[in-house]
C-alpha cells in the first residue's frame, strides 16, 4: 500500500496525472502488480547459470521457453499459442563448418578456430600449390591466372574498428571479403586472408561467430548446399609458409547439416470491452541467448540477464497487470525464440501470426531495460524513416511523462546511427509488415554479450521503472477510443 500512495502522491506533485477520473477509476490501476522484488527474483532464475545462456538450437532455450510459459501461467494469462497451448513451434535449418575439416599448408596442420577459421559453411575440396599475391589489389587481377589456383593475400584493413561490438564483427567480414572477392569471382579454388595488424585482434571474434554456423528460418522451401570456394582467415603468426609461397595446400571443409526446433512463447488477457476485444496490444521480448562460450576469464555461461531476461521478466510483471485489470483491448504477450541468431521468432510470428495481423494495434517491443545511467533510457521508433505511428509514439512518450520521467536518448534511432540498433530486435518484422511499433532499450554497455551480462549488474530500480513505462504505454493504447494509425507515406527502409 505504500507503494501505492507513494507513485500517486509523487505523480501529483508533478501535476502528471488526475487523482482520479470521472468515474473514480486510477489511471493506471495495474501498478501496484508491477514489483521489484518480482523482478528480481524471476530476473535471477531466468539468468541463471542453471539456464546456461538460453541459446538457440539447444535444450536450454526451450527449457528457458518452458519456465517463461509456467510463470506466464502462474501470472494468469491465457494460452495463445497452438493447440491451447502456450507454445508456437517453428524450425530452424542450421549449416555448421564439421570439426572433421582439415587445412594444411606445406604439410603442417593449420588447427581449425585457432590457426585458421573458415568464414562460412561451405563443402569445398581445393589442394595445389600456394600462389602468394601479397598486397596485390583488384586492378592487378587481370595479370593473374588464378583459375582453379589456391590463392594467398594479405588483408588490408583500410580503417580500424570503432569499439562497437556489431562494427567490429562486420569489420572483420567486410576485410575478409574484400581482400578475397576479386580471386574467389576471377575462379580460385580457395583464398587465404592472412590477418593485419587490425584483424589480429579480432581473430577470436572471428573465430567465435564462424564456428557456430549459420541459422535460417525453415519456411518449407529446399536447402541448397552451398558449395563456393571456401575463403579462410589465417593468423600472421600461422603464415610463414603462405608468404613464401610455392607450398603445397590442402583445404577439406565439410559442412553438418541440423534442424532444430524453435519456439514462441505466447498468451492473453481478454479485454474488457466488447466492441474492442478482438483488437490486440502485443508486448514482445525474446528468451534466448548467447548459451557457453570460450571462457572469459573463469567464467563461460553467457547468462543475458540485461539481453533479454530484463524484458521478459517485465513482461511477465506487466501480465500480472493486466491479468488484475483487464484493458478495453485484449493484451498479447510474446516471448520471442531466436532472436540471437536472426530475430527469427518475430520473423515467423510475423509472417504467421496466432491472431489476425491487422487485429494488432500496436507492438511494444523491449529489449536490454535493466543497465547504464539511471534517468536515462531510449525509445526507438521516434524519428523518421523509422517512426511508423506518431499517434503511438505520443501516447509511449505521455506514460514516460507520467511514470518513467527518464531523458530520452534518441541519437540510436537515427538511420546513420553505427549500431542500425532499430534493426535488431523483434519489432522489427512487425514494422515492416506495417503494424506500428517502437521499441523501448537502455541501450549496450561493456557487458553486451559477455559473460559479466549477469543478474547482479541489474539496476532493478531502473528496471522496475522501464517496466511500468512499458505497462503505462500499454495501457493508454489498449484503452484509447481510437487504435494507432500508421504514418500516411510510412515505408521501412535501412540506409546503411
Amino acid at each position: 500500500m505504500r507503494r501505492i500512495v507513494r507513485r500517486i502522491s509523487t505523480a501529483i506533485l508533478l501535476g502528471a496525472i488526475p487523482v482520479l477520473g470521472a468515474c473514480g477509476a486510477k489511471p493506471f490501476p495495474g501498478l501496484d502488480a508491477i514489483s521489484r522484488a518480482d523482478l528480481h527474483d524471476d530476473l535471477y532464475a531466468m539468468a541463471s547459470d542453471a539456464m546456461r545462456g538460453r541459446e538457440t538450437t539447444t535444450l536450454d532455450e526451450l527449457k528457458a521457453a518452458s519456465w517463461v510459459a509456467e510463470h506466464a501461467r502462474a501470472a494468469g494469462l491465457e494460452p495463445a499459442g497452438e493447440n491451447g497451448s502456450f507454445f508456437q513451434w517453428f524450425s530452424l535449418y542450421c549449416s555448421r563448418t564439421s570439426e572433421t575439416s582439415s587445412v594444411e599448408v606445406g604439410g603442417d596442420p593449420l588447427q581449425l578456430w585457432r590457426d585458421v577459421v573458415v568464414m562460412s559453411p561451405t563443402q569445398a575440396h581445393a589442394e595445389g600449390n600456394v600462389l602468394w599475391l601479397g598486397s596485390a589489389t583488384p586492378a592487378d587481377s587481370l595479370r593473374h591466372d588464378v583459375r582453379g589456383r589456391v590463392v594467398a593475400v594479405m588483408a588490408q584493413g583500410q580503417d580500424p574498428p570503432s569499439d562497437s561490438i556489431l562494427a567490429s564483427r562486420y569489420y572483420v567480414i567486410r576485410t575478409v571479403r574484400r581482400a578475397a572477392s576479386v580471386w574467389t569471382r576471377r575462379g580460385a579454388s580457395a583464398v587465404f586472408v592472412v590477418a593485419d595488424s587490425t584483424l589480429g585482434p579480432l581473430f577470436e571474434r572471428a573465430a567465435a561467430y564462424a564456428r557456430r554456423g549459420r541459422v535460417t528460418l525453415d519456411e518449407g522451401q529446399p536447402h541448397e548446399l552451398a558449395t563456393d570456394a571456401p575463403i579462410l582467415l589465417v593468423r600472421a603468426a600461422s603464415a610463414g609458409a603462405l608468404r613464401a609461397g610455392g607450398a603445397r595446400a590442402l583445404v577439406d571443409v565439410r559442412v553438418d547439416h541440423f534442424d532444430y526446433p524453435s519456439v514462441n512463447v505466447i498468451g492473453r488477457v481478454a479485454g474488457s470491452d466488447p466492441t474492442l476485444r478482438d483488437e490486440y496490444v502485443l508486448f514482445s521480448s525474446h528468451t534466448d541467448h548467447d548459451g557457453v562460450r570460450a571462457a572469459v576469464g573463469d567464467d563461460s555461461i553467457f547468462n543475458g540477464a540485461d539481453d533479454n531476461a530484463s524484458t521478459s521478466v517485465a513482461l511477465l510483471a506487466i501480465a500480472r497487470a493486466f491479468t488484475r485489470h483487464p484493458g478495453r483491448r485484449s493484451a498479447l504477450f510474446i516471448w520471442h525464440g531466436a532472436e540471437e541468431r536472426g530475430l527469427w521468432g518475430s520473423r515467423w510470428h510475423a509472417h504467421h501470426p496466432v491472431v489476425p495481423l491487422d487485429s494488432i494495434v500496436a507492438v511494444l517491443n523491449g529489449d536490454m531495460i535493466g543497465r547504464n545511467n539511471p534517468d536515462s533510457a531510449a525509445l526507438l521508433g521516434v524519428v523518421p524513416p523509422h517512426r511508423s505511428s506518431t499517434a503511438l509514439v505520443d501516447m509511449a512518450l505521455d506514460a514516460n511523462r507520467r511514470l518513467g520521467h527518464f531523458a530520452l536518448d534518441s541519437t540510436w534511432d537515427r538511420a546513420d546511427h553505427p549500431e542500425g540498433w532499430y534493426f535488431r530486435s523483434d519489432h522489427y518484422y512487425y514494422a515492416a509488415e506495417n503494424v506500428p511499433a517502437v521499441f523501448f532499450s537502455t541501450l549496450l554497455h561493456p557487458n553486451y554479450h559477455t559473460p559479466f551480462d549477469s543478474p547482479d549488474r541489474i539496476d532493478y530500480a531502473k528496471l522496475e521503472r522501464m517496466t511500468d513505462w512499458m505497462y503505462g504505454t500499454g495501457w493508454l493504447v489498449a484503452n484509447a477510443d481510437q487504435r494507432p494509425t500508421v504514418d500516411p507515406g510510412f515505408k521501412l527502409e535501412r540506409s546503411r
